[in-house]
């Protein structure tokens, strides 16, 4: 088994999410390329990776070609802009995909929005996209962390880095 990463909103295809959050593309093909290219810099054939929704604008075909571009194992957890069905995202190249949060090794929550709500006492670490580069999340709390492209350098994380990141133990993703 490979290592595991995490990563959200790429918005493949979206024109206007490059002004939005300024990112520092001066085209969508160009932002889709490199989108590609930093993803499949860091994620090899036998890696997993869970992406927190919004994935793609463009239609099924033109979707289906990128995500077989994407190395990896490739898991959604749908976002607020993946208005197609599970079904839909399965058949452009995803291993599994879940419309609701999931819990992750027991205790990590994967959703595309981030928690309205935080309690110390509660076990678990909350992991989401959503709010892209917004001042108002922090990228990594003891609780949480946000995996939007723009907060990771436009490319995949690793888990065992997130985990680092907020002093907790790392899981030995490789055995």
């Amino acid at each position: 088994m490979g290592n595991v990463f995490l990563t959200a909103d790429l918005h493949f295809g979206h024109k206007n999410i490059i002004t939005f959050e300024d990112r520092p593309f001066q085209t969508v093909e160009e932002m889709d390329i490199a989108l590609i290219k930093n993803w499949n810099t860091v994620v090899s054939k036998d890696d997993t990776v869970f992406v927190a929704g919004d994935v793609s604008f463009y239609n099924k075909e033109k979707t289906a070609d990128i995500i077989r571009q994407l190395m990896g194992n490739k898991v959604l957890i749908m976002g607020n802009h993946d208005k197609q069905s599970e079904k839909w995202w399965g058949e452009v190249g995803f291993a599994s995909v879940y419309r609701y949060p999931i819990i992750y090794k027991e205790w990590f929550v994967i959703q595309h929005e981030p928690p309205t709500y935080y309690n110390e006492h509660v076990p678990y670490f909350y992991i989401y996209g959503h709010v892209h580069g917004c001042e108002l999340y922090r990228t990594i709390t003891k609780q949480s962390a946000c995996v939007c492209v723009e907060r990771w350098d436009y490319a995949p994380v690793l888990f065992d880095e997130i985990l680092k990141m907020a002093g907790i133990a790392g899981t030995n993703e490789t055995e």
